[in-house]
């Protein structure tokens, strides 16, 4: 997704899927995928340099929330941002732990968060005060007392936003290659099955899931209004990646025609 350490860190939480473009064994037939297993391996320097890498990334995350949310709340009392980063922090944790394990490219490819394609660093370019408002006015709406969000409702919003990352790991596991950015890898293949038989971009549907009511999850309503930008702005980098999917990658063009939808069933 966009530029920002909570972003960033969808494994590394986000962001957003980018399909990589590659060549399949067969350019004439659309190849069918089932749940990956990706069995990558890493020499003890490369996983090493990565660890180091991520680490680095996740050590951001409690400075990127005490910056943008706790320092415009003016306290520490402020039970919903703990809550919340718990649920963050231990599913990256556990993702990380998982694919270091059984993927570690996969993470490797994860890692990755320069665009090449103009239209995507605009993108980017779009999202990251959308996602730096998204805690910031959550604070300043602690600070100054704005909104009254009951207990009951935050906690469920949290279990929503857990959801939205068990959708987006689903997705991991079953795509080894769903890289942050555009790129060309050799060995990429068409993914048709599991989540990529109903919709084309399953993972948008978690990256929406998680990310939308995180303000409502901060104890904020105000802080859902910069929020509405973003299926606008991810619908924009949905249309310019399919339209290079569809010019480099062999089999995305009957792929498309075979699964209608892009991130909604029978709407869009």
């Amino acid at each position: 997704m966009g530029s920002s350490p909570v972003a960033d860190n969808v494994i590394f939480h986000s962001g957003p899927e980018k399909a990589v473009l590659g060549k399949t064994t067969d350019n004439k037939t659309l190849i069918k995928e089932s749940c990956m297993e990706t069995k990558s391996e890493m020499t003890d320097r490369e996983r090493s340099a990565l660890i180091r890498k991520l680490l680095v990334r996740i050590s951001f995350l409690p400075l990127f929330i005490m910056g943008f949310t706790l320092l415009p709340a003016g306290t520490l009392n402020y039970w919903e941002v703990y809550l919340y980063f718990c649920i963050i922090f231990f599913t990256m944790l556990f993702a990380f732990i998982y694919f270091m394990r059984k993927d570690p490219r996969f993470l490797e490819r994860r890692s990755r968060g320069t665009e090449k394609v103009k239209e995507q660093k605009l993108f980017q370019l779009l999202t990251l005060p959308v996602f730096i408002a998204a805690f910031v006015i959550p604070g300043l709406d602690k600070r100054f007392g704005w909104s009254d969000v009951p207990p009951e409702v935050i906690i469920a919003t949290d279990a929503f936003i857990l959801g939205g990352y068990i959708i987006i790991f689903m997705v991991f596991r079953q795509n080894s290659y769903a890289s942050r950015i555009i790129e060309i890898d050799q060995e990429q293949k068409v993914i048709t099955t599991g989540l990529y038989s109903l919709i084309r971009h399953p993972m948008y549907i978690g990256v929406l899931i998680m990310y939308m009511p995180t303000p409502l999850a901060l104890g904020s309503y105000w802080g859902l209004i910069p929020m509405t930008l973003l299926p606008i702005t991810l619908a924009y980098r949905i249309i310019n990646e399919e339209k290079v999917l569809r010019e480099n990658l062999p089999g995305y063009t009957e792929y498309c025609q075979k699964t209608r939808y892009r991130l909604i069933p029978y709407i869009w």
